[in-house]
């Protein structure tokens, strides 16, 4: 049972990164657009990502019940050295939440739209920059829990070069997959090709901060080339990562808007596996070789039990209505165009 609920774990995490990033994404993009376009660009940001926008963070909601259910240890551990980057994210998330649904219901239209669009464009960089600050600390090995002070235990757990660097890797990501959903999106062929450079600007970005996270990493001795290039599957998951990416900007130009979509998701997915697959099933890297894992550090057998099914079973529900959720928003209204 132990496994079915780490499936769940890893596939819940893979689905925020993917889903959320995109819908974080979306405030990135605005943010980066020139006050010309910055209203146009909101509008069809609005569309094309409200369905994910409805129910991204149930899966965020999922990893923490999962964590807290499931592997207690794990869970405390996160909260209590991680908590100072975990509430600014919380913190983000919920300012990003609030400012998307004030600017777009808000039965006045004053100076108040300005204040609600800047909040919702910063909180989506700085959550995603904190997301992957959280996942950067919680493998770079600089917990450490015999630390005595304040900062040590707290600070300089998780404020690094590597876990920053991961940080902006983590947004140049999000961006990517948002101008990605945008090109299927398009209109017109000059609405097309703006999204099309947004999209190939934030490749760029990921490539670069991608270099910076192994920069990072030989710095602060973050075995990341180990991790990556230290096993078959690793190697493959990356060529596959790279033979992904060619073929997304072969076809991008041809308007195959499912496929380019999915090539996305499978790239972000292989670049997961490759990541995540030499430290399994440890999930936290303490200092001095110390760990806690998946399989090692589980809750109680029942709960374990009972957690699996009722993920199961849950399932049965929560699935069907996503995909009903995402059809009625992509289904045009009567008299839409």
């Amino acid at each position: 049972m132990v496994y079915i609920v780490i499936a769940y774990l890893w596939t819940a995490i893979l689905l925020y990164l993917l889903l959320g990033g995109a819908d974080f994404g979306a405030g990135i993009i605005e943010l980066f657009t020139s006050d010309d376009n910055k209203i146009k660009t909101s509008v069809k940001m609005s569309r094309t990502i409200g369905p994910i926008w409805e129910a991204n963070h149930m899966w965020l909601i999922i990893v923490i019940v999962i964590l807290f259910t499931g592997f207690p240890d794990i869970y405390a551990s996160v909260s209590t050295y991680l908590h100072i980057p975990l509430l600014i994210m919380l913190m983000g998330i919920i300012a990003r939440g609030t400012a998307f649904a004030f600017r777009h219901y808000d039965a006045v239209e004053d100076f108040m739209q300005a204040v609600y669009n800047k909040i919702f464009r910063y909180s989506s960089f700085i959550t995603p920059f904190f997301l992957g600050i959280i996942a950067a600390s919680a493998v770079s090995g600089t917990i450490n829990p015999d630390a005595k002070g304040f900062a040590d235990a707290y600070i300089f757990s998780w404020l690094h070069f590597f876990s920053i660097s991961v940080g902006l890797f983590t947004v140049c990501i999000c961006g990517y997959l948002a101008a990605i959903f945008l090109i299927g999106e398009t209109e017109t062929p000059e609405e097309r090709r703006r999204y099309i450079v947004k999209a190939r600007s934030m490749n760029i970005a990921a490539v670069i901060s991608g270099a910076l996270v192994f920069l990072a990493a030989a710095h602060d001795h973050v075995p990341l080339t180990k991790w990556l290039f230290g096993n078959p599957v690793g190697i493959a998951a990356i060529a596959a990562a790279i033979a992904s990416l060619i073929l997304q900007w072969i076809l991008i130009r041809h308007g195959q808007k499912i496929i380019i979509r999915m090539l996305a998701g499978f790239q972000i997915t292989m670049l997961l596996v490759a990541t995540t697959l030499f430290h399994y099933p440890k999930i936290i890297l303490f200092s001095g070789e110390r760990y806690l894992s998946l399989l090692e550090h589980h809750g109680d057998d029942k709960a374990i039990e009972s957690l699996a099914m009722a993920l199961l079973i849950g399932s049965l529900f929560i699935l069907p209505a996503l995909f009903y959720l995402i059809y009625s928003f992509q289904k045009k209204q009567p008299g839409e165009v």
